[in-house]
């Protein structure tokens, strides 16, 4: 069974249908990117993923014994979220509060995690620095490393590289590429940049308030919905 796995899945809001006939899987390792246009369906989809909005027809099944805590999650940022007062060690530390259950402390293992994955990302150099100082792209990269303490096997990224500049942006590329194919952790992401996010991506789902496309990254790139959508543009 796929890591996650829809199956004839629709959303509704008030009574309107805002997504509908979803049929797709996310094997393990795969790099899934989801693209379309503002309204799409994009952030229902990802609501649906991390159980935070239920179907209302078909499943969103999770495979290989895929639990929640077993998802790391890096949302869209607020300007309220941009100037939060903590460490950095501190808001990497706290993705590990998926896995802690009843006991209300870190224990070593989660310690070790947090600068296991600042080491893995190359920001040990920020770990006592201020979240609020830093640039948006070293935030960025630490809220990825937040994400990978909360999931071992699933990382869902929500417009990982919005407002970024395109030297930081192309960085945080690398990284989430590095973490796909280095670590082996499956990953979706949801990205407006098609030309750079396809780049690393081994599949693409195509929203549309439906699915327009799923399929491999070579396919959709030639196909007719891929060469539109890129303005007739290629990907290497």
């Amino acid at each position: 069974m796929s890591l996650i796995n829809c199956k004839n899945v629709s959303f509704t809001y008030e009574g309107n249908i805002v997504l509908s006939d979803l049929n797709f899987g996310v094997e393990k390792g795969e790099y899934l990117c989801v693209v379309g246009e503002n309204g799409a369906g994009k952030s229902t989809l990802i609501k649906g993923i991390l159980r935070l909005k239920s179907p209302s027809e078909g499943s969103i099944l999770a495979g290989d014994g895929l639990k929640s805590n077993r998802i790391g999650y890096l949302p869209q940022q607020t300007m309220a979220q941009r100037d939060f007062p903590a460490s950095v060690y501190e808001v990497v530390l706290s993705g590990r509060l998926n896995n802690m259950g009843v006991l209300p402390f870190y224990k070593k293992i989660d310690k070790e995690d947090a600068v296991r994955q600042l080491t893995f990302l190359g920001i040990e150099d920020l770990k006592n620095r201020c979240y609020r100082e830093l640039s948006g792209g070293q935030q960025q990269r630490v809220l990825l490393a937040r994400a990978l303490c909360a999931g071992k096997e699933l990382l869902v990224l929500d417009e990982p590289v919005t407002g970024l500049d395109p030297v930081m942006t192309a960085e945080l590329y690398r990284l989430i590429e590095k973490i796909n194919k280095v670590e082996g952790k499956t990953i979706i992401m949801v990205s407006h940049d098609i030309q750079g996010a396809i780049m690393y991506a081994s599949h693409i789902l195509h929203l549309g308030k439906t699915q327009l496309f799923f399929g491999n990254k070579e396919d959709y790139v030639h196909s007719e919905i891929g060469m539109r959508f890129m303005g007739g543009g290629d990907v290497v």
